[in-house]
């Protein structure tokens, strides 16, 4: 499998992926007594979720007005995506199949891209956009040390002098695109996470690069020096909401080039029996300008969550350094 692509890690949620047919039914709040409940009386998210959806992180241009659509206007849009994707199928200069590393390399098509068919549906409205604070759906303008940051990463991927000068997700150690998070963006396959919960816990297993994420309820941070790549996670509960706060991130992390003093906070509720609305906040001053917001849902979906080989017997990695090699060959025989 080729990670190219990391390079546009930044652009790969605008191209993302949705729910299946009739599975996207996040509503308004319903009764209470709709929604499972766990012994002690909490909202029971225990199951297998999807956050796939072709609503992209920023609201393209042609809805910059349009924060919703209704569902004929979302029926067109999701028609016309489709067309457009099966258009590129096999087509080296799709955007889409580029990002996932496949210009020129013949390695993906769109049967391997599960981005999902619809728009993410939030209160009973499709969304153009996961991001909903800023109202204007974009990004918060960057930090000028975050773009100096950003270009050094960028340069970090095409250093081929060393296993360990490759990205975390080309070696199979976390999810690319922040599939695991926080947050948990939706990315061009691999959208499943199933929830495991406890009264003292709640554990997330991603789909994506085997992740796993455990959630300490009513627990306390560790110390600032305990760094992890998926940062520390403690939950609370407002009412029926799990907040979770995420902190003590490593200088890797890889959403969005955050910092390793990224905070983010992401809220759990269930909506009912088949939508937990999921909605998520990023701080980080040394990132963005403010802190911003995004909301999508995650959507019931079929198990069970099958084993991520990554690259199986770690075949890819000696190929990538190999073939550097041989090129540095060829050019020193010039």
């Amino acid at each position: 499998m080729s990670y190219r692509f990391l390079a546009c890690t930044v652009a790969l949620a605008a191209l993302l992926a949705a729910p299946l047919p009739s599975q996207t039914t996040s509503r308004a709040k319903p009764k209470t007594s709709a929604i499972p409940r766990t012994p002690d009386g909490h909202p029971d998210f225990q199951g297998v979720w999807t956050n796939a959806t072709i609503t992209p992180m920023e609201r393209p241009p042609q809805f910059a007005s349009k924060p919703t659509l209704n569902d004929a206007e979302a029926a067109a849009f999701e028609k016309s995506s489709a067309k457009e994707l099966q258009d590129v199928d096999g087509k080296s200069e799709s955007p889409l199949l580029a990002a996932a590393g496949s210009n020129g390399t013949g390695g993906y098509n769109v049967l391997f891209i599960d981005r999902g068919s619809q728009l993410a549906r939030v209160d009973g409205v499709k969304r153009t956009s996961l991001i909903v604070d800023p109202p204007d759906g974009k990004m918060p303008p960057r930090t000028p040390e975050s773009n100096k940051r950003m270009a050094a990463i960028m340069r970090s991927y095409m250093v081929y002098d060393s296993v360990k000068d490759r990205p975390l997700s080309e070696r199979c150690i976390i999810g690319f695109g922040s599939t695991s998070g926080p947050p948990m963006m939706p990315v061009l396959y691999n959208n499943n996470y199933q929830f495991v919960q406890t009264k003292d816990a709640l554990m997330i297993l991603i789909e994506m690069v085997h992740d796993v994420r455990v959630v300490r309820i009513n627990g306390t941070h560790k110390p600032a020096n305990v760094r992890q790549l998926l940062g520390d996670s403690i939950g609370h509960w407002e009412g029926d909401t799990l907040v979770v706060d995420t902190t003590n991130f490593t200088d890797q992390t890889l959403f969005s080039g955050a910092s390793e003093n990224l905070h983010v906070v992401e809220r759990f509720q269930r909506v009912d029996p088949n939508t937990i609305l999921y909605k998520v906040s990023i701080d980080d001053p040394a990132t963005f300008t403010k802190t911003w917001t995004m909301e999508y849902p995650f959507v019931a979906t079929p198990g069970p969550v099958y084993e991520y080989a990554c690259h199986e017997g770690n075949y890819a990695m000696p190929d990538i350094l190999g073939g550097a090699r041989k090129q540095e060959a060829a050019a020193g025989k010039k």
